[in-house]
C-alpha cells in the first residue's frame, strides 16, 4: 500500500488516497473538496479508483464525494448514523460563508468491525462516536490509522457540534484506539501525522496522565 495525502478545501482537511501497487486500485479517505486535484493525483499513478470512505459526514469531509462519484464510478461508504450530516453538508457549510457539495447517497453503510478492501488494502472499520455520531476510524494491521476528527495530535475532535459529546469521544479513544500497537501511524483529519503511543504519553484528553 501506498499512502499518498493532499490538504483540500479551506479548511485544509486532510484527503488520504491510498493505491494498491498490485493492481493500480485506489480508495480515497475524506475528499473534502478539490476533486480536480485528487483526480489530477489519481491519473499521475495510474491507479483507477475503486473506493470513497467518509469518517464522518461534516462538509470539510464529503465536499469532493459527489464529484469523485460522477467521474470515476467509485463506490461511496460511510456510517449511517451522520447520513444526515453528509446529506446536508450545503446547509451546514452555508453557516460558516463556505460553500459545499452535499454528498450523495452511500452505496453501503459501515458498521463496527467491517472490512474495507481495495486490491490488496485492508482496512477495518472502528466505530467512534463522539466528533459526530457516526464517526469512524479505518485501521490497516500493517501500521496505519486513519482517523478523521477522532484523534488529533495532543488533542481530539471538537464535541459542540450537533451529535457531539465530550465524554463519549475520550470513551471512543481510550477503549477502542489507545489499546492499537504503539508504533501505529496515525493519520487524522487535520494536522500532522502522530502515533499511538505518544498520544498515550502525552495527549492531555486521553493519555495516560488523565
Amino acid at each position: 500500500m501506498e499512502i499518498l495525502h493532499l490538504a483540500v478545501g479551506p479548511l485544509q482537511v486532510n484527503c488520504y488516497v491510498l493505491g494498491c501497487t498490485e493492481t493500480a486500485q485506489a480508495l480515497v479517505v475524506d475528499p473534502g473538496e478539490d476533486a480536480a486535484d485528487i483526480l489530477t493525483l489519481l491519473k499521475s499513478k495510474g491507479w483507477s479508483l475503486k473506493q470513497i470512505v467518509s469518517t464522518h459526514g461534516h462538509f470539510d469531509h464529503v465536499g469532493g464525494n459527489r464529484a469523485l462519484v460522477e467521474q470515476t464510478g467509485a463506490s461511496l461508504a460511510m456510517h449511517r448514523a451522520d447520513l444526515p450530516l453528509a446529506q446536508g453538508a450545503d446547509q451546514h457549510a452555508g453557516k460558516y460563508g463556505l460553500r459545499a457539495e452535499a454528498s450523495p447517497v452511500p452505496d453501503r453503510f459501515l458498521e463496527d468491525g467491517d472490512q474495507i478492501q481495495v486490491g490488496s488494502i485492508e482496512l477495518e472499520v472502528i466505530h467512534t462516536p463522539g466528533h459526530s455520531p457516526g464517526g469512524i476510524c479505518l485501521y490497516d494491521k500493517s501500521g496505519h490509522l486513519f482517523v478523521g476528527d477522532t484523534l488529533f495530535a495532543d488533542s481530539v475532535g471538537r464535541t459542540d457540534l450537533p451529535g457531539g459529546s465530550h465524554s463519549q469521544l475520550v470513551q471512543s479513544i481510550r477503549t477502542r484506539l489507545m489499546d492499537l500497537p504503539g508504533e501505529t501511524i496515525v493519520y487524522p483529519g487535520h494536522g500532522p501525522e502522530t502515533t499511538v503511543a505518544r498520544e498515550k504519553a502525552h495527549n492531555p484528553f486521553v493519555g495516560q496522565g488523565t
